[in-house]
């Protein structure tokens, strides 16, 4: 891990912060293709889409002594995906049918581990978090829709921001649903440099 240089491949400022909080040195380039999936299932999809992004960045740099970090996230409920928001009123009929029950938060990670020789190892993966929203009236869903930028969120929501009052309980990795498991990637990278 001191050997190799790191690479995020993804633009969001939240996978972002997670990284410099638990100390790591890297640079950040974002994958330009176009997000398709073959998948049916959540915890397939974020894999899939994840090893993508990975890919597509690792195509771009020296294959050597490098790592490349692709991550992607879902909001499931009932199995079904909850994407990103296309207008206030989607945003209302999201965290209306969030609210009062439990849903899946999935994040997939795919960490491709370039050697010297530009041999690579990838370790691509899902980790769910269970979120249980409070039941919540229609002014209070309003009113956090007016308030926060929810139209850049999966489920039209952010578990870090004024949601946070509206969360019950998690069961699994909070920043999994913040949108990186670090703690899964510190360990993934640590047995790197043991190995």
């Amino acid at each position: 891990m001191r050997k190799k240089r790191i690479v995020l491949a993804s633009a969001s400022p939240r996978r972002s912060e997670l990284m410099k909080q638990a100390g790591f040195t890297f640079e950040i380039q974002v994958s330009k293709k176009e997000e398709v999936y073959q998948s049916e299932r959540p915890d397939e999809i974020v894999e899939e889409l994840s090893l993508l992004k990975a890919e597509d960045v690792a195509q771009s740099l020296e294959q050597e002594n490098v790592i490349v970090i692709g991550a992607d996230t879902v909001v499931a409920l009932d199995g079904k995906i909850l994407g990103k928001p296309k207008s206030k009123e989607d945003a209302f009929a999201m965290i209306q049918s969030l609210q009062g029950r439990a849903h899946q938060v999935y994040t997939g990670t795919a960490i491709l581990i370039f050697d010297e020789f530009g041999n690579c190892r990838i370790v691509n993966h899902a980790v769910c978090t269970e979120v249980f929203v409070n039941p919540m009236s229609e002014e209070e869903i309003t009113d956090y829709i007016e308030h926060e930028n929810v139209m850049d969120k999966a489920g039209a929501y952010g578990i870090q921001g004024r949601f946070a009052i509206h969360i019950d309980k998690i069961e699994g990795d909070y920043y999994n649903v913040v949108g990186l498991p670090i703690s899964y990637i510190y360990e993934v990278l640590k047995e790197e440099v043991e190995r």
